[in-house]
């Protein structure tokens, strides 16, 4: 397995002939989201874009998948402008959005928790494998935040009634529960994970290129329109949620370690 010629410091990218590897690299941090990272991973993807491969599979070092957002990014949101923070979630939601309908077919290996954005990053791929040690959750409320942007794709793969239940609750659920909902596609022991993955790769290697494009695309464009309109709402929500005074509250008592004291002001 060959490393890309391109420089990272959030992430590796290694190819083996038409199959293509990202692994977060962070994990130190639990893999967490920084600014950095998206940056990285849209770098990333563009290069696969243009590449031979035909097949990624993403995952994560260390014991985590990816364990949300980078705690002094997330400290650091609550003294952006409005004008930053509106940039922010337009960028978070072209990594999403680059992720759901990337061109070619995307297996997540998830290799341990996978929470609030980093569930995303997770169940966005096209395929999700699940090792027994995972965990997934959407915990944005637990902090005054909201799981907009990925609340629009996750209504279209789990349903309502499934998706106000994580969201509004904030649990994290195991691979068990996870693949019940539809998060998962399977569980995989978890010295198995990536054989299973690049078996798995291996398999979808034997398909015709050109039909497995096409098959995406289509699927894609069922949804454009309604994501567009969706995407722009939920923009939005994440930009104005950020200057309330619940969001600079959750984040505070977080990173104190401390019971949040809500005022449900804005």
């Amino acid at each position: 397995m060959a490393d890309s010629n391109a420089s990272f410091t959030t992430l590796r990218l290694a190819y083996d002939g038409a199959l293509a590897t990202i692994t977060l690299n962070r994990p130190d941090k639990r893999n967490a989201i920084s600014y950095e990272l998206i940056d990285e991973l849209l770098r990333a993807l563009a290069e696969l874009e243009d590449s031979p491969a035909q097949i990624l599979i993403l995952t994560g070092s260390g014991k985590a998948f990816c364990s949300g957002m980078d705690l002094d990014n997330l400290r650091a949101i609550t003294g952006r402008t409005s004008e930053e923070n509106q940039a922010d979630s337009a960028q978070m939601a072209r990594l999403f959005r680059t992720l759901y309908e990337f061109p070619k077919v995307t297996i997540a290996a998830v290799n341990g928790p996978a929470i609030a954005g980093g569930c995303g990053l997770a169940t966005l791929c096209d395929l999700t494998l699940a090792s027994a040690e995972a965990k997934f959750g959407y915990t944005e409320v637990r902090i005054g935040f909201i799981p907009a942007i990925v609340s629009t794709f996750l209504l279209r793969q789990i349903g309502e009634k499934q998706a106000l239940d994580l969201l509004l609750t904030g649990r994290i659920i195991d691979a068990d529960e996870a693949l019940r909902m539809g998060l998962a596609n399977e569980i995989v022991a978890p010295a198995k994970l990536m054989e299973r993955a690049r078996e798995l790769a291996s398999n979808l290697l034997q398909n015709s290129p050109a039909s497995l494009l096409a098959t995406k695309r289509l699927l894609r464009r069922y949804s454009s329109d309604e994501l567009n309109r969706e995407i722009g709402w939920a923009i939005d929500a994440n930009a104005r949620i950020r200057i309330t005074d619940d969001f600079r509250e959750g984040v505070s008592s977080f990173l104190e370690k401390r019971k949040p004291q809500w005022s449900g002001k804005g």
